[in-house]
């Protein structure tokens, strides 16, 4: 009998094969596949945004944002070194959102009036679907915007919206259809102020004047109203 042939009967045995021996009582378990790092720091900066936005950068609580992630504390400072650098994340986190959407929009690829109109009512739609975004960038204009001044990336994140802007206001005078020497961080502050405030100062507007600025009406209404205002504002007449 070949080795290979005695170390089959060996496995069989008389009777057929044997069965595999059982594994003892106290034999480790497979190892617990470790967290994975890039779903657990998303998980952390969504939810020390909602605490942001919420409670501001000093009263923002780490301990409910690591009891909110079923996490701990020390995790936290694991991936943010600080309670600053993580509020800095968050600023990152939520400016790359609406960054990201306005790539999307390829005003290059629409007629001046059409672009400026359309450039008017996703900035008009994002304020208003995103309230807790405007309640952080106002939080951040508490501290001086001095975490913003911090970040090289929130920097550089500004550069293609004033550059598809510029490439309209310059398609828009090449046509005549735009009057020459508009600033284009000039006209996206002017947009972002006016879509900005029907956010940020709704309520105290609200109840100052008795106006109404909440229902879908009244949105449909100021929303026409800022795109028609931008469109007069860099038209030429």
């Amino acid at each position: 009998m070949m080795a290979g042939e005695r170390a089959l009967a060996r496995a069989e045995g008389p009777d057929g094969p044997m069965e595999p021996a059982k594994k003892p009582a106290n034999a480790k378990k497979p190892p617990i596949r470790r967290r994975d790092r890039e779903r657990t720091r998303r998980e952390i900066l969504e939810i020390a945004f909602a605490e942001f936005a919420e409670n501001g950068l000093t009263g923002g609580n780490t301990d409910a944002i690591a009891a909110r992630a079923n996490i701990t504390k020390r995790l936290i400072f694991y991936y943010f070194n600080s309670k600053e650098e993580l509020f800095i994340a968050v600023l990152e986190m939520a400016y790359a959102k609406m960054r990201l959407a306005e790539e999307e929009l390829h005003l290059g690829a629409l007629e001046p009036e059409a672009a400026i109109r359309r450039l008017a009512e996703f900035t008009f739609d994002f304020d208003q679907a995103n309230p807790q975004y405007i309640r952080l960038v106002t939080i951040e204009n508490i501290h001086r915007g001095r975490h913003i001044s911090a970040s090289r990336k929130l920097k550089e994140m500004t550069r293609p919206i004033i550059n598809q802007i510029a490439a309209v206001l310059e398609k828009g005078v090449r046509s005549g259809a735009i009057r020459p020497g508009i600033d284009p961080n000039e006209l996206h502050m002017t947009l972002n102020a006016l879509c900005f405030f029907s956010v940020a100062n709704r309520h105290t507007f609200e109840a100052q004047f008795g106006w109404d600025m909440s229902s879908p009406r009244a949105k449909a209404q100021r929303r026409r109203e800022i795109a028609d205002l931008l469109w007069r504002h860099v038209r030429r007449d």
